[in-house]
């Protein structure tokens, strides 16, 4: 009896290492596949940011270069962002001294025909 449990105890053992084994060729084949999808992402990313580089032939990309490409254009779209934030307001102020000027036109105009 005690054989048969050991027995037993090994092909469980067996089971367990082979479901391990296949485990790990998933894990590689996922982390292959998470790679290549990194390695297009960089591309599309340099090919978006700078396509004169991205078609040179034999070019290696880092992820840093990547990286600083991307923070690059998110410091210029912020930047994009607070300028137009700011000529939002000048156009507004400009909106309200016009119709300030209008008001005070018509007010004139007013004042000017009752004068007449």
């Amino acid at each position: 009896q005690a054989e048969e449990e050991l027995q037993e105890a090994c092909a469980r053992q067996a089971l367990q290492l082979q479901e391990m084994g296949r485990r790990e060729r998933l894990l590689r084949a996922d982390v292959g596949r998470a790679r290549e999808q990194l390695e297009s992402f960089k591309s599309q990313v340099l090919q978006a940011c700078s396509p004169a580089a991205a078609g040179v032939a034999g070019m290696v990309v880092t992820e840093q270069q990547v990286i600083e490409k991307v923070r690059q254009i998110s410091e210029e779209s912020q930047q994009s962002h607070e300028r137009e934030k700011c000529l939002q307001e000048e156009l507004s102020s400009w909106l309200s001294k016009e119709k300030e000027v209008s008001e005070n036109v018509e007010v004139f105009k007013k004042s000017l025909h009752e004068l007449q």
